[in-house]
């Protein structure tokens, strides 16, 4: 599994309590109030001024005036809330926290400029450095080992822990902030300390191999993805095949996923969803490329619209699913204001693909297992593309 410090961060809960994982995924608004499509072919908005669900969330809000109202912090009272509810998915960001979120799906974020990946003997390895970033300007490289973080030792850990602790705290280590780096390159070891900056994604990358299979590399659906892929899609030639890259793809707007669907598809279904019991549907747009060539690469860290995406195409009989399981996020979150303007996100629903399977705790069964890892996937994807008429 593979992450970069834009998404998939988990983060510290306040008073050094353990770290909380929390994607930035499947319905992720823009805004501290949102709501859900008023007709059911419309994916949910990116933001919104509506009143969000009763229930638990009015619990959690109720807990956080309690607190303000006895002087006690009303961002705690909301946290433990959420942690009773057992809403595995559910969290409370402060304001701060929250203003982050938004601006990692408008594709900015506080980093330094590195992706990494776990190695099967646990060891992190760099696995991408962003063109001047401040990991790039430090001489840091692709497949250097990431020995520590601050001092921290992340052998073994989960990629997402190291990558929370690469970003650091939203509020206290902002850009401009120091953070040490044990490295590792060969025989040599040597710590660099690098400053974090604000950087922005490039989260669609494409590239035409020598054989005319264009490879379509999506990191994540920030705002805007939607039409880079369809418009990629579009500019290629006639019939040549593409390998739709979703490796290590942790979620983001599932608008964007849809729009992502929709040049893939002729109209029609791409997932259902329930909140609070009230099903609705999210539909392609029509004029999409049905013809084409196509396989998904997914692999274990591929989650939340990113599964959504890969279940339509699948179910669709639309591409071919080539990689390892998918991580299994399939929850609807819905945030909600509290005191104090902290906001609360917390799980309202579940999506189902277009045959009604649900992918929260399952994830997706590649049509073809292979090792997402091994360089060799991508041949084994081009020569699935050779036997569906490319």
């Amino acid at each position: 599994m593979s992450g970069r410090d834009l998404f998939c961060q988990p983060r510290r809960t306040r008073r050094g309590a353990a770290l909380t994982l929390v994607f930035a995924s499947v319905l992720v608004a823009g805004a501290a109030t949102g709501s859900f499509p008023e007709t059911d072919r419309k994916p949910p908005p990116d933001t919104a001024d509506a009143a969000v669900p009763a229930g638990r969330h009015e619990e959690v809000a109720r807990a956080a005036s309690e607190a303000m109202a006895d002087g006690k912090s009303p961002e705690e009272a909301a946290e433990r809330a959420v942690s009773r509810s057992g809403d595995r998915w559910g969290a409370v960001y402060s304001r701060g926290e929250y203003e982050e979120l938004e601006d990692a799906l408008d594709g900015r974020y506080t980093g330094v400029g590195l992706s990494a990946r776990r190695e099967r003997d646990g060891r992190i390895e760099v696995s991408e450095v962003r063109s001047g970033s401040p990991a790039a300007d430090a001489g840091i490289r692709q497949g250097d080992r990431l020995r520590s973080v601050d001092g921290e030792r992340v052998d073994g850990r989960p990629v997402t822990e190291v990558v929370s602790i690469l970003r650091g705290d939203t509020e206290a280590e902002p850009a401009g902030t120091a953070v040490r780096l044990g490295l590792e390159r060969g025989t040599r070891a040597w710590t660099e300390t690098v400053r974090r900056a604000r950087l922005s994604t490039d989260p669609v990358t494409v590239r035409t191999l020598a054989d005319g299979v264009t490879v379509v590399r999506v990191v994540s659906f920030t705002k805007g993805v939607g039409e880079q892929v369809r418009g990629a899609v579009e500019r290629l030639p006639s019939g040549a095949g593409v390998v739709l890259d979703l490796r290590g793809n942790s979620g983001g707007l599932v608008a964007e996923a849809v729009t992502a669907a929709s040049a893939f598809l002729d109209g029609g279904l791409v997932a259902t969803y329930d909140v609070d019991g009230d099903q609705r549907a999210l539909h392609a747009e029509p004029g999409g490329d049905t013809t084409r060539p196509l396989v998904a690469l997914v692999d274990g860290g591929t989650m939340s619209a990113a599964e959504l995406l890969t279940g339509a195409l699948q179910d669709r009989g639309r591409a071919v699913v080539l990689g390892s399981r998918t991580f299994g996020k399939g929850s609807v979150q819905m945030p909600g204001r509290l005191p104090g303007g902290a906001v609360a996100e917390l799980t309202v629903g579940h999506y189902r693909t277009p045959s009604g399977r649900g992918v929260d705790g399952t994830g997706i069964t590649p049509d073809l297992e292979v090792d997402p890892t091994d360089p060799a996937a991508l041949d084994r994807a081009r020569t699935v593309l050779s036997g569906l008429g490319r």
